[in-house]
């Protein structure tokens, strides 16, 4: 098993978010998480990104409580993609060198502008200011950031939320040809589109806890 959720529960002050979650993945699994708002989804992701910690219960990854992994290390392993694409830097290229950097490895710009391609943007993208690029652009830029180094598991918060078709198009594209290259994909999303599509479903109740 690659991951477990045991008996996970998360609140602040006095309000209840998560409630005795219990989920299993294998590697492998694309799971789509659903439930209105308010449920919860958002905060399993970012728990299983060890962005924040459970009030109670334990996450595992590969039989390993995620609080005993460094976070440097997981972080390579379980990479989050956020609604929002938070881009740094000044252009597309800083944002595209640094997970080189980050692996203190040799930038390699073949591979930089193989994925620019993957994504429909070409090497002028490089010297972009990320001021200049759309959402969609933004966003397809933050994805293959994330992906330069193939993680173990993808966790994609809403990241086609607010696209145009043509991004959506591109950008699932890409997750898809992730998933047949066994990344194990964790997602949220209202698309419908995207929930009919969908391998396996797991739903979150208004009191957060799973169906």
């Amino acid at each position: 098993m690659l991951l477990n959720l045991k008996n996970v529960y998360y609140q602040t002050n006095s309000k209840i978010i998560l409630q005795d979650v219990n989920l299993k993945i294998n590697q492998g699994d694309w799971i789509t998480l659903i439930g209105p708002s308010g449920s919860g989804k958002s905060t399993i992701l970012k728990l299983i990104a060890n962005l924040i910690s459970p009030s109670r219960g334990t996450i595992f990854y590969q039989d390993k409580d995620i609080s005993s992994i460094a976070p440097a290390v997981y972080r390579r392993q379980v990479s989050y993609c956020f609604q929002q694409p938070t881009l740094f830097g000044k252009t597309v290229e800083d944002n595209l060198t640094f997970p080189f950097e980050l692996r203190k490895q040799e930038v390699d710009s073949q591979k930089i502008r193989q994925m620019l391609s993957l994504v429909d943007l070409d090497a002028s993208y490089l010297t972009k200011k990320k001021s200049e690029l759309s959402g969609g652009e933004k966003q397809r830029v933050a994805l293959i950031r994330n992906l330069l180094f193939k993680p173990k598991i993808l966790l994609l918060d809403e990241v086609t939320a607010g696209l145009d078709e043509d991004s959506k198009h591109i950008v699932n594209k890409l997750i898809s040809s992730y998933f047949k290259r066994n990344v194990t994909i964790l997602e949220v999303t209202h698309d419908k589109s995207e929930i009919s599509q969908a391998q396996h479903i797991v739903k979150l109740e208004k009191d957060g806890s799973l169906k």
